[in-house]
Order: C-alpha cells, then sequence, then structure tokens
C-alpha cells in the first residue's frame, strides 16, 4: 500500500494555509488534493460550512521552511513531510471522546442535509451512534433539535475525511447517482455567491454611512445592484 500524499483533513488544512501562508490557491490545492475552485470558496468565506483551520506544521504534515521555500517560488509545490499514524478501525462502535460527544447530533444533521443517500446504518458505523437518535434527528423528534446545528463532522473531529468521503462515494454509486463534477456550473455557482457577497457587502457599507436605501429597493441584492448604479 503506498503512503498518501495529501494531509488527513483535507478541507480544514486548506483552510489554515489559505489564512497562514502566502501560498498561491494553485499550490494549497495541490498540497490538500483538492479542486482550486474549492480553495477560492474557502478563502471567500462561502464555503457551505466555516472550515475551522487544521495547522499542518503541529500535525507534522509540514514544516515552515518547507511553506517558506513553496511561498517563494510560484512554480513549486509542497512535499507531505510525514503522514501521522492513521487509526485502525476495529469491528464494534466507534470510540468518541466524552468532549465531542455533545456534537454528534450536529454531525450528523450535516451528513442528513448534505448527503440523504447515505443511510442510517452507515452514518451509525461513521460517527458512533445509534439508528435512533439518527432517525431522531431525520424526523425532528430529537429533545435538543432546536439546538442542532449542521456542521461538518470532520471539522467536528468525529471522523476522517477519507473515511466520509468512501462512505459517500459508496452511498451515491449505490444509489445510482452521478459523482462526478459540473466544473463549469460549479463555476458559476461561485461567481452567483461572490456578486451576492459583494452586492450584500457594499449595501451594509452603504447603510452604516448614509442610513437604509429606500425600501422599495428590496433585498440585499438589489441594493447593492442599485448602489453600483449610483
Amino acid at each position: 500500500m503506498s503512503a498518501p500524499t495529501t494531509p488527513l483533513m483535507a478541507h480544514a488544512t486548506a483552510a489554515w494555509l489559505v489564512d497562514n501562508t502566502a501560498l498561491t490557491f494553485e499550490q494549497i490545492a495541490a498540497f490538500c488534493g483538492l479542486h482550486i475552485l474549492e480553495i477560492q470558496a474557502i478563502a471567500d468565506d462561502t464555503a457551505l460550512t466555516k472550515l475551522t483551520g487544521r495547522d499542518p506544521i503541529r500535525s507534522g504534515e509540514l514544516t515552515q521552511a518547507e511553506i517558506d521555500r513553496v511561498s517563494a517560488d510560484p512554480a513549486a509545490r509542497l512535499k507531505l513531510e510525514k503522514q501521522p499514524e492513521q487509526e485502525r478501525r476495529t469491528k464494534g462502535p466507534r470510540y468518541t471522546p466524552l468532549s465531542k460527544r455533545q456534537d454528534k447530533p450536529d454531525g450528523i444533521a450535516w451528513i442528513i442535509r448534505n448527503h440523504p443517500e447515505v443511510t442510517d446504518g452507515q452514518i451509525s458505523r461513521l460517527i458512533g451512534t445509534t439508528k435512533t437518535t439518527i432517525a431522531a434527528i431525520r424526523d425532528k423528534s430529537h429533545w435538543n433539535i432546536a439546538n442542532i446545528q449542521p456542521k461538518d463532522p470532520v471539522t467536528l473531529g468525529l471522523c476522517p475525511q477519507r473515511e466520509l468521503d468512501a462512505l459517500v462515494t459508496a452511498a451515491a454509486k449505490k444509489a445510482g447517482l452521478d459523482t462526478s463534477i459540473d466544473l463549469g456550473k460549479l463555476g458559476e455557482d461561485r461567481s452567483a455567491m461572490i456578486e451576492q457577497l459583494q452586492a450584500e457587502r457594499a449595501a451594509a457599507a452603504h447603510l452604516a454611512e448614509h442610513g437604509p436605501v429606500p425600501t422599495e429597493v428590496g433585498t440585499a441584492q438589489q441594493q447593492g445592484d442599485a448602489l453600483f448604479k449610483r
């Protein structure tokens, strides 16, 4: 089995590199095994879930010297220093530290919302919970449903990115879903999100300086459009 060439938590590592280095999007995408549009979305804060960055220096996957070397040369690519020892899954329920058990409902809700093709049994094995709990979150009868906020289980530390990706891919294949990425559509969606974000920021800035835009302008998007036309 060949050694992995990407960090364990690719998206969280990408978020840290975007916020803490001068690396290009292409360099970060190549190191993390992600598409450049995903890196751009993280940088623009337009990703569906705000990611908590994971420091690859602390984890031993990179050194500051390696980051400095690649930052000075846009054509250079990062090399993984050392892949941390991966957990070996054994039979039986997954053990989750006590400090993270309260996060399980949020992780379950995220999977249900973003990957409805994944079965309760698969979620149970991935997160380490019961089908009863999953069913209660799915039908909104959970005792704490008002406080459950969907959050990426990888970012919460409930499961590795690779296991989540493998599970989603297997579930999608079994359900007959197309898992290929429409890059053209992804680019259009990203552009639309950025335009909306820019409009909302412009409207907020105008509101702070000049007061509210007349009500007939309508939504934040329309307010932004109206401001650009002035």
